[in-house]
């Protein structure tokens, strides 16, 4: 019986082991510059990757990153087709109900794009089309604004409005800061309709609920990136400003 215990400990603690080091299994969009994307060859890249890469090195935990669709991004982690979701997720009460959040890893707020020199205000887009993408605080910011007025139109990736923007299928685009200003970089033909809407909004790490140990792993490591500088490396490879 001893030796029956003493192997079933062993098995047990190699099995523990074996599990410990798993890959963590993250999810992103792929379709979301500079925050993630995926290269001509297939690669993914961005912000997103490389502060879920950094996360997972500083729990000397193997990454293993997907490229997800963004309507089906939540469901996958609640099938546990991945363990979280680093896919500048925004923190929202509607999101809570179903799963957990890290703290914030970096700060965002929403603006509207359309073409320069059209002098059209937030006023006009009342009677004007809306781009913005489906399932986000934009979305759901224009259809509470300008849902019974204006013509919203949903787009599966920002990419997508952004590219019925510059056809003129629309005239303006509600998009995170952030990305609106990387794309206005490329096209300059573009600006600001409001480069800030009052609206603060915090990114977090999506995991399921309940999964305390790994929300508590994440917090520490992403506290411990932040102080250990590898946050502002990564950082400053995107923006020229401080996003946390």
């Amino acid at each position: 019986m001893r030796s029956f215990f003493a192997i079933t400990a062993l098995v047990a603690g190699l099995a523990s082991t074996a599990h410990a080091q798993d890959p963590l299994r993250i999810a992103t969009e792929g379709a979301y510059p500079p925050f993630n994307n995926v290269t001509a060859s297939g690669e993914l890249v961005g912000f997103d990757v490389d502060i879920a890469q950094a996360l997972c090195a500083e729990m000397n935990r193997e990454c293993e990153i997907i490229a997800q669709d963004w309507d089906g991004i939540i469901p996958g982690l609640m099938s546990g087709k991945y363990d979280a979701i680093v896919a500048s997720m925004s923190i929202t009460e509607e999101r809570l109900d179903v799963v957990d959040f890290t703290d914030p890893y970096y700060s965002n707020f929403l603006s509207i794009v359309g073409r320069a020199g059209t002098g059209l205000t937030l006023e006009d887009l009342a009677e004007r089309s809306i781009g913005t993408q489906r399932s986000t605080i934009g979305a759901q910011w224009a259809e509470d604004e300008f849902g019974r007025r204006g013509q919203v139109r949903l787009y599966d990736t920002v990419p997508a409005s952004f590219a019925d923007l510059k056809a003129g299928r629309i005239d303006a685009v509600v998009a995170d800061f952030l990305p609106a200003m990387d794309w206005m970089r490329e096209n300059p033909e573009f600006g600001y309709i409001v480069e800030r809407l009052d609206f603060d909004d915090e990114i977090g790490i999506a995991i399921r609920q309940g999964e305390d140990d790994l929300r508590a792993q994440l917090n520490a490591a992403l506290l411990a990136i932040r102080e250990n500088g590898t946050y502002a490396t990564i950082n400053d490879n995107y923006f020229s400003f401080d996003i946390f």
